[in-house]
């Protein structure tokens, strides 16, 4: 696979063969990242499991499913065969919800090859062994060419062409550059880091957060408490990654707080969404069925919950979270709750925690 082949279409030979780009997934952020490969002069094919909305895609270039208003470019084309979609594919985009993530890559396994570039959007995380997406490619292909996309993207603003940034996370290089090359545009630009373990942790566990805003907006909490609520999640969502291995200036940017401030902002978020849902009062099982769609969010509570009591790290809105959704508690009793909690310190990365516990200890000695 040349260098050349990557380049600006514009500028290439016209002997140089385009980019060939294969999408896993029929969902919206897979359609419209597929559409703007096909915009830069790739030739994209997208593998979807359902055969009448590849059907569709092909015929009307829409994605009735997902994204009803929105036009592909014809040059994507839409199959259920996974052989042909992958064939010749230089770059792969994997966008498939994490509960079917390892089946689907283990399918696509006999046209995967050591020379592709293979690109998870996947926000979310495996039970088995608390995995993100990136590892499980990594661990079923072998690859060195391995990159994860995350970032402040809502899929429908992307499909109407608003000022988007993304975060192209990978230890290798070339990942990194390639990716920019095949989905940078004038109104999509893609940042680079190399802190892939950071940025995919951080799209996994804002997710968390943005149920907890869309139950305080239902609940009427005003702007005041709503900043508090993003800034303390911040604090929590670096707390729990660093105690894991990633890099806490990581957060400060579009993976951390930029995907934060998005999700628990916007309505168009799925995650806010049954968080809004179960602050009017509705059941866990009624929130999802009303949304119609996967959440990751939901099963991330669990996850990080567990995760945190197991290595000792304090996670009180993830606790308060998975009492509310797993355990029955009110959301409003839950906020209360929260109230409660000790007084620390703002950022643990200036102050630590332990310092300040200990001045309260000293505090009350004296007192």
């Amino acid at each position: 696979m040349s260098e050349n082949s990557l380049q600006d279409p514009q500028s290439q030979a016209p002997e140089e063969a385009c980019l060939n780009v294969a999408v896993l997934g029929g969902g919206s952020f897979g359609t419209a990242l597929a559409s703007i490969a096909a915009d830069n002069g790739a030739r994209v094919r997208q593998w979807l499991r359902d055969p009448q909305l590849a059907e569709q895609i092909n015929r009307e270039h829409r994605n009735g499913r997902y994204l009803p208003d929105y036009v592909i470019n014809p040059a994507v084309s839409a199959s259920v065969d996974m052989a042909w979609v992958l064939e010749d594919a230089a770059l792969v985009l994997v966008a498939i919800p994490s509960k079917a993530f390892r089946d689907v890559v283990r399918q696509a396994l006999p046209w995967i090859n050591d020379r592709q570039i293979l690109l998870t959007t996947t926000k979310g995380i495996q039970e088995d062994g608390f995995k993100l997406m990136s590892q499980i490619l990594e661990e079923e292909t072998g690859s060195t060419h391995i990159g994860v996309l995350s970032g402040p993207n809502l899929a429908s603003e992307v499909a109407d062409k608003q000022l988007t940034a993304t975060v192209i996370a990978s230890d290798d290089p070339l990942t990194r550059s390639r990716v920019q090359k095949a989905l940078g545009c004038d109104y999509f630009r893609v940042y680079a880091s190399n802190d892939r373990y950071g940025v995919e942790l951080g799209g996994a566990l804002k997710n968390i957060y943005a149920i907890a805003a869309g139950m305080a907006a239902a609940l009427g909490m005003g702007e005041n408490t709503r900043s508090m609520l993003m800034t303390r999640a911040l604090a929590e969502m670096s707390r729990f990654a660093v105690e894991l291995g990633a890099n806490p200036m990581t957060f400060l940017g579009l993976a951390g707080v930029g995907d934060l401030i998005v999700t628990c902002s916007s309505k168009l978020s799925r995650n806010y969404r049954v968080g809004y849902a179960l602050g009017e009062g509705r059941t866990l099982q009624e929130a999802v069925d009303a949304l119609g769609q996967v959440a990751e969010g939901v099963n991330t509570v669990r996850l990080v919950r567990d995760k945190a009591s197991r290595e000792g790290i304090y996670m009180p809105l993830a606790e308060g979270l998975y009492q509310v959704l797993f355990e029955g508690a009110s959301p409003r009793g839950m906020a209360k709750m929260l109230m409660l909690n000790e007084q620390s310190s703002d950022v643990e990365f200036v102050l630590s925690r332990q310092a300040v516990s200990q001045a309260h200890q000293e505090g009350d000695i004296h007192g």
